[in-house]
C-alpha cells in the first residue's frame, strides 16, 4: 500500500516537474541551457527537456526575427515614400507657375533680414499668422466687412471664386505650407480684399469708401508708408490674377484685367527711387527719341504675375537697346559660377578715380534713373532718390531677378554699377554735388555702406548686363594716359582763377627770360656794326 502510494506521489511530482519545465523552458534556454540538461529524474524527463529546449530556440528564433524586420521594412517605406514625392515634384510643368519665392538663405545671411521680413503685414501663405502680424488681421476682416457692405454682396461669392483657382493659386509658391484647403481659400479672399481696398483707397479716398478720417489704418499717414514697403516684399505677394478675379466681382465686370496693375502702380508710387521732374522741353525731347522704339507697357503684357513684377516693369517700362537673353538656372545656382562671377563684376572703377582720369559727372534729366549714357568723357546718370525704403525695394528687386528663370538683370546690373562708382563717402558726396544722388539717410557713408553690402552673394555675369558696353567705353577712356595726364594738369593748375593767373603769368615771364635769353646770344655773336 505504501509502495502504491509513494508510485503515485511519484507521478504526480514528474508531471509537476514537467509542466514546470514546459513553461520555463524558454527562460532556462537563454539563461542557462546546459542546467536545465543537467536535471534528470527520468529518461521520459530527459528526453522531454531536449525538446522543450528545442522548442524554446524555435521560439527565440521566431522572436528575434520580427525585431529585425519591422525596422528594415520601415527604413525601405520611408525611402519609397521619399521617392513618390520625388517623382510628383517631377511633374512636367510643375514649376511653370511658380512666380512667388522664398528668399534664399545666401542673400538672407548676406543682406539684412528685415528686408525680406514685413513688419506690419503678411500677406500670402510664407508668413501667415505669424504672432507680431496678427494685429493687423481685425483691419483686415474690417475691410472685408466694409467691401460686403458697400457691395450688398455675400462672403461665399468670394470664397467660391478663390476656391475655383486655389490649385492654380497654390502652384505660384515655393514649397509647401501647412494649411488646410478652407484655411487657404480664406487666407487669400482675407489678404486679396485688404489689398484691393488699399489700392482704392489710395487712388480715390478712403472717406469715399467710408472709412473715417482719422482711421488707424485706411487712412494716409506714416503706418501706410510702413505697409507698402511689406507689401512690395517678394516673400509677401499675391497672383495677379486672383486680384482681377475678385476687383472684377465687385465691379461687377469679369474683364477689367489692367485696372490693378494701374492702381498697385498708383500705390507703390512714393517707393520709386527717383522723383526727378522733367520740364515740358524735356519729355517732348524724351517722347520724340523714344518714338520709333518699341516700347514696353507693363499694363498691356500678358501674364502679370504680382505687384513686384508689375512695379519692377514699370520701372524698365521704356527702357531702349536690345535685352539680354534669359539666363540658364545651371548658370545661376552653380557654385563654380558664382566665383567666376563674383570675380567679374568689377564693371568699372570709382567715382574718385575716374574723376582722376578726366571723367566727369553730369546729371542726365530723365525719370529713368537707370538710363545712363556716357559720350565725350561725360559720364551723364539719372539722379537717384535715396530714402529709408530703398534698401528693402533694392533687395526684392534683386532677390526676384535672381530666382526668377525668365527674368532679365536689368535692377541688378545697375546696383552693380552704382557699387562700383561708390566706394567711399567721398565719392557719395562728390556724386550729391553733382545732383546724381539726394538721399535721406544719415550721412554719406550710410549711403556708402547699403551700395557695398546690397549686391553680396549675388551671382551675376558683367557680359549679361545692359551696361556692359557702357562699361567698355568708360574704361578704355579711363586707360588712355593722356586723358589722365590732361586731368591732373587741369586739376592743379586750373582748378581756381588764382591758378590760372598765376600759370598764364609764368607762362609770360618763362616766354620773356627765353626772348631775353635769345637776344643777348645773338647779339654776343652777330653784335651791330
Amino acid at each position: 500500500m505504501v509502495a502504491v502510494f509513494n508510485k503515485q506521489l511519484l507521478s504526480w511530482y514528474l508531471i509537476t516537474l514537467k509542466l514546470n519545465q514546459a513553461v520555463e523552458s524558454g527562460v532556462y534556454n537563454t539563461q542557462a541551457p546546459s542546467t536545465s540538461r543537467s536535471i534528470s529524474c527520468s529518461e521520459s524527463i530527459q528526453a522531454q527537456t531536449p525538446q522543450n529546449q528545442q522548442n524554446g530556440v524555435e521560439e527565440t528564433g521566431h522572436s528575434d526575427e520580427p525585431r529585425s524586420k519591422p525596422v528594415e521594412s520601415e527604413w525601405i517605406i520611408s525611402i519609397k515614400e521619399k521617392l513618390d514625392q520625388a517623382q510628383q515634384d517631377d511633374v512636367a510643368g510643375c514649376w511653370a507657375k511658380l512666380s512667388i519665392y522664398r528668399i534664399p538663405q545666401c542673400l538672407r545671411d548676406a543682406g539684412d533680414d528685415k528686408a525680406y521680413i514685413p513688419q506690419i503685414v503678411s500677406l500670402g501663405p510664407y508668413h501667415h499668422n505669424k504672432r507680431r502680424l496678427r494685429n493687423m488681421d481685425r483691419h483686415k476682416w474690417r475691410a472685408l466687412h466694409y467691401i460686403l457692405k458697400r457691395t450688398n454682396q455675400e462672403i461665399q461669392l468670394y470664397l467660391d471664386a478663390v476656391k475655383e483657382l486655389e490649385e492654380k493659386t497654390r502652384a505660384c509658391y515655393e514649397g509647401s505650407f501647412s494649411l488646410s484647403s478652407n484655411e487657404f481659400v480664406e487666407m487669400i479672399v482675407l489678404d486679396s480684399c485688404f489689398i484691393l481696398e488699399l489700392f482704392r483707397g489710395a487712388a480715390g479716398g478712403f472717406t469715399q469708401l467710408g472709412y473715417s478720417r482719422n482711421d488707424p489704418i485706411f487712412a494716409m499717414r506714416a503706418t501706410m508708408h510702413l505697409i507698402q514697403r511689406d507689401m512690395i516684399m517678394l516673400e509677401n505677394q499675391i497672383p495677379l490674377f486672383i486680384l482681377d478675379r475678385l476687383f472684377g466681382l465687385q465691379s461687377d465686370n469679369p474683364c477689367l484685367n489692367g485696372v490693378v496693375a494701374r492702381l498697385a502702380l498708383g500705390f507703390f508710387d512714393p517707393l520709386t527711387p527717383t522723383d526727378e521732374p522733367l520740364t515740358k522741353s524735356d519729355r517732348s525731347k524724351l517722347e520724340s527719341t523714344l518714338a520709333n522704339v518699341s516700347s514696353f507697357d507693363p499694363l498691356t503684357e500678358q501674364g502679370g504675375l504680382h505687384c513686384l513684377e508689375v512695379f519692377r516693369r514699370n520701372l524698365l517700362a521704356i527702357r531702349t537697346g536690345p535685352k539680354p537673353t534669359p539666363r540658364m538656372w545651371i548658370k545661376r545656382w552653380s557654385h563654380a559660377d558664382r566665383v567666376a562671377d563674383k570675380r567679374r563684376q568689377q564693371l568699372i572703377h570709382c567715382v574718385t578715380e575716374l574723376k582722376d582720369s578726366g571723367i566727369k559727372f553730369k546729371k542726365r534729366k530723365t525719370d529713368r534713373f537707370w538710363d545712363i549714357r556716357f559720350k565725350n568723357g561725360v559720364l551723364q546718370v539719372p539722379r537717384l532718390l535715396i530714402h529709408d525704403g530703398t534698401k528693402s525695394l533694392f533687395l526684392n528687386l534683386i532677390a526676384y531677378e535672381q530666382c526668377h528663370l525668365d527674368c532679365t538683370n536689368e535692377i541688378t546690373s545697375y546696383v552693380i554699377f552704382m557699387d562700383n562708382l561708390i566706394d567711399s563717402p567721398e565719392d557719395v558726396s562728390y556724386l550729391h554735388y553733382c545732383g546724381i544722388i539726394e538721399h535721406w539717410l544719415g550721412s554719406d557713408a550710410e549711403v556708402a555702406d547699403l551700395f557695398n553690402r546690397l549686391c553680396q552673394e549675388v551671382v551675376f555675369d558683367m557680359n549679361d548686363s545692359y551696361l556692359s558696353k557702357l562699361s567698355e567705353q568708360v574704361n578704355h577712356y579711363y586707360d588712355h594716359r593722356w586723358n589722365a595726364w590732361r586731368a591732373s594738369l587741369k586739376h592743379r593748375y586750373f582748378n581756381n582763377p588764382w591758378s590760372i593767373i598765376s600759370f598764364f603769368a609764368a607762362v609770360i615771364l618763362l616766354l620773356l627770360t627765353l626772348a631775353q635769353t635769345f637776344y643777348t646770344v645773338y647779339g654776343f655773336y652777330w653784335p651791330h656794326v
